[in-house]
This record gives C-alpha cells, structure tokens and sequence, in this order.
C-alpha cells in the first residue's frame, strides 16, 4: 500500500445532543455530553489508520490535556506522530458541536495551536511528504500554508486530495495543483457562486470545476450518494444502504475522505475507490462523535 501524508487539523469536540439545534437566543435541555477528539484532518488520519492506511499526520498542538488525549489515539490506531509539533505556549483547539435528534449538526471551531501553522512548519516536515505517495488536506489550516503544502506535495510527486471544508476562497491558478477535489453541495456551491439542485446543476458543476483545473471532482451528497467526473468519465453512485438508523453525521465526511485516501493507496479503480469510501462513511453515521465513529476494517464484516 503507498504511504499516505494527511496535513490539518486536530480539536478536541464538545458534543451536546439534544432534539434539536437551538436557534440564535434559544436555551434547551440536552440528553447528552459528551467530549472526544475531532478536527477533520485528524479524524480523516484515524479514519484512514483504522482502515489500515499507512498514515503520517502532520499539524500543531499544545501541551495540554487535550493533546493528550489525541496522541494516545494515534497510538491507538497506527497513525505516525513524528510530524506533530507541539507548543506549550498555545492551546489544542475546541469545537462545539451542536446534534439534533435526526443527527444533523451545526459546529463552531476554535483551531487553537493550529492556527499559526507556517510555511516553515511544512519545510521542516518536507521529507514526511516526500516520502508519501497521497497528500490530502482540507481548508481548517490557514489558507496560505494550505496551499504551500499542495505545492510542496505535487512538487515531490504526491497524488493531491483537497477536502475544501470549511469552503473558503482558492484563487484561480492554485485548482491545477489539485488531483482530487471533494466538495459537498454547499461547498460546490461556495466555489460556483449559484445554487445546486438537480442532476443537471450537478453535472455541470463538476465540468465548471474541472475547467478550473481540477483533475477529478467528486461531490458528496450525502443521502443522495456522490458524484464523479473527470475529462474521460462521469457518473453517480447511490448512497450506501445501511442496515442500522443514522444516529449522527458529523464525522461522515472525514469518513469517506479517508477511505478515499486508503482506496487509491491500495490502487483501486475509481468507481471501487468511491463505493468503499461511501460505505465508510455511510457506517460512521450509525455511530455518535467525530473520531469515535471512524470504522474499523472489523466493521465491514457486518456489510
């Protein structure tokens, strides 16, 4: 399998369930609490180590009891430490994520520590990128060092995956450095500035974004499935069908985007890669929590 460098971000969640999301003013009684690791980059690298992926994470943390808790994850689940750094003088970022009764979400992050990732941080890590084969990263880390590492990562021959979540602005010359590009409809939406409704508005979304430069475009839609395109193929993929109730979305995304990392390291077509990453992510939704509900390859024995 081909060695895989995830660059982002590690927070630790605070998760409040209740039967619905309070609106702006609103106070209600939740049924749940609960506190466990998150941060899409570190949940896509447990997603990934748990489904066997040979896993490098690269971010930055504090000294605090919420590192703790990640590094004893990682140790957990196999993903490699050695490019994390760690500033006593900063805090390990927080969420606050909102769950309602049919597992919708709504989240606030603080990045903490990882929010003064720099340039120089990704130098002083290059030979961790070097020697990967996939880079994925997402849009929690800052914007300029996000892209620096996408340069970095195409410059030493990696295969580059860009989760844009949170969807916030790419100028037009850095699509080309983007192998693999996974927005969900609103993040497309963010990208195209107009709304995306139909099959067709779909279609033609990912031929907008593949005349931006991108090499493949793959749209998640959630309970509608996913969508591909690239300049030889198109086509949808229903939503995996799972045989136990959605209990919470929030790491679903994360999910796939790791498994995603996983397939194309272990050198499946396309179409199988995204079956497997749906069929990960449509599992994780059956459990609660980001991290938490990142399945293992023992969990596929059940689908």
């Amino acid at each position: 399998m081909k060695s895989i460098c995830i660059f982002g971000v590690f927070v630790a969640d605070l998760c409040f369930v209740g039967s619905k999301i309070p609106i702006k003013g609103q106070t209600i009684l939740g049924k749940k609490h609960i506190v466990g690791p998150g941060g899409k980059g570190s949940n896509q690298a447990i997603a990934a180590a748990r489904l066997n992926g040979d896993i490098s994470f690269i971010t930055k943390m504090g000294k605090d009891s919420h590192s703790e808790m990640a590094f004893d994850l990682y140790k957990e689940a196999g993903v490699k430490t050695h490019s994390i750094i760690q500033d006593e003088r900063l805090f390990t970022g927080v969420a606050g994520i909102m769950i309602d009764e049919n597992g919708n979400n709504a989240i606030n992050i603080v990045s903490g520590a990882a929010e003064h990732l720099i340039n120089r941080d990704i130098d002083n890590h290059i030979e961790t990128i070097k020697n990967s084969e996939i880079f994925l990263t997402q849009m929690e880390t800052p914007d300029e060092t996000t892209i620096y590492a996408l340069k970095k990562a195409k410059e030493n021959g990696c295969t580059t995956i860009l989760n844009p979540a949170p969807a916030r602005k790419i100028d037009e010359e850095n699509f080309k450095l983007i192998d693999f590009f996974t927005p969900n409809e609103t993040e497309a939406e963010f990208y195209l500035n107009k709304k995306i409704k139909t099959e067709s508005d779909i279609k033609n979304a990912g031929q907008e974004l593949l005349k931006k430069g991108v090499k493949n475009v793959i749209i998640t839609l959630g309970e509608k499935g996913v969508y591909f395109a690239n300049k030889e193929e198109n086509f949808f993929l229903n939503a995996f069908k799972l045989k136990e109730p959605v209990l919470d979305t929030t790491g679903a995304g994360d999910a796939f985007n790791g498994a995603l990392t996983v397939s194309l390291a272990s050198n499946l077509d396309i179409k199988e890669a995204l079956i497997f990453a749906n069929k990960i992510a449509g599992i994780s939704t059956t459990k609660l929590g980001a991290a938490a509900s990142m399945p293992f390859t023992k969990d596929l024995v059940n689908y």
